[in-house]
């Protein structure tokens, strides 16, 4: 006797539905779109980098082994370098880089900590004083250093800083006009202008460590700069070590604080910077070769010093 079965049922009991998915190809579909979507914004991203990062670098590389005049380029190999190398302004503008660097070091570098230590130990008006200490990195670079150029260091009485010199019976300074003060000015209004960001980092760094830990450092009787030696900068080492290549990244690339405070060169070639010398031999001299070869011994000292940054935490890991 044959068995026969009603339309939709494959055996007897168990009715099926001719739109019931099918669960392998499903998840098949469902994984490609996924990795469709992710490709998607990663080509995106990817075609970004190359247009506007890789393919510029590429090309300065290339540049900086040819001479274009008149229309017509020729490769000269190292001329180039060696033509930057004769000039004595280059080492200069190395001099005056490495000086600005070491000063933000000291001073760029370590105020930020300082002050996200001080709002982290306040208990009030934490809300106020956090967006008082960024509000600096809201305003344009350009107007906070023009405000800086016309009031904060005006040579005569009526300048901020020299106000408040005299005030204490100290005396006033010729700032951008003054080859000894050019760089300390110029390194003052860069903290006062970027360090908001750095203290909003740090501040969420302070706030992952455990408050067990200062608890029992102030059993063990230890003061308040024992604590920040002992549990605060070990706690925070690496952001400290992260922020300081990236410190020494962004000042090393000085270029908008002399070109505005010290309209350029300053007092004495005092303010001359790398960037700005490649600023100069590029639209100045319309020496976009020369320009090419001081950007690619820029980018070679750059990546030297993020070499010995990536060495130094492989080994503290």
């Amino acid at each position: 006797m044959a068995i026969t079965t009603a339309p939709g049922t494959t055996r007897p009991g168990r009715p099926t539905s001719p739109y019931a998915p099918r669960p392998r190809r499903a998840g098949l579909g469902r994984k490609l779109r996924d990795n469709l979507t992710g490709h998607a914004f990663l080509i995106g991203a990817v075609l970004c980098f190359a247009v506007f990062s890789w393919y510029p670098m590429i090309r300065g590389i290339v540049m900086s082994f040819q001479r274009t005049r008149r229309g017509v380029t020729t490769w000269v190999g190292w001329d180039n370098y060696l033509r930057i190398l004769d000039d004595p302004s280059f080492w200069t503008a190395w001099k005056n880089t490495f000086h600005f660097t070491a000063l933000a070091l000291v001073l760029g570098y370590a105020v930020p900590f300082l002050v996200a230590i001080l709002l982290n130990e306040l208990r009030h008006a934490k809300g106020y004083l956090r967006i008082l200490v960024y509000l600096p990195v809201m305003l344009p670079p350009a107007s906070a250093l023009f405000l800086f150029k016309f009031y904060a260091y005006d040579p005569s009485e009526a300048g901020l800083f020299n106000a408040i010199l005299k005030a204490l019976h100290l005396p006033t300074s010729q700032w951008m006009q003054s080859p000894e003060m050019t760089m300390p000015a110029m390194v003052i209004a860069s903290t006062w202008m970027n360090m908001g960001s750095a203290v909003l980092i740090y501040l969420a760094a302070l706030q992952n460590i455990p408050g067990e830990l200062y608890e029992a450092a102030e059993l063990d009787g230890a003061g308040i700069w024992r604590r920040i030696w002992n549990v605060t900068i070990p706690q925070t080492r690496l952001i400290l070590a992260l922020l300081a290549m990236m410190q020494i990244v962004a000042t090393m690339q000085l270029f908008i604080e002399p070109l505005i405070l010290a309209n350029g060169a300053g007092a004495e070639d005092s303010a001359t910077s790398v960037a700005y010398l490649i600023y100069q031999h590029g639209f100045f001299q319309n020496d976009l070769n020369g320009a090419a070869a001081l950007g690619v011994i820029m980018l070679v000292v750059l990546a030297g010093f993020s070499a010995v940054y990536l060495r130094l935490t492989a080994k503290q890991d």
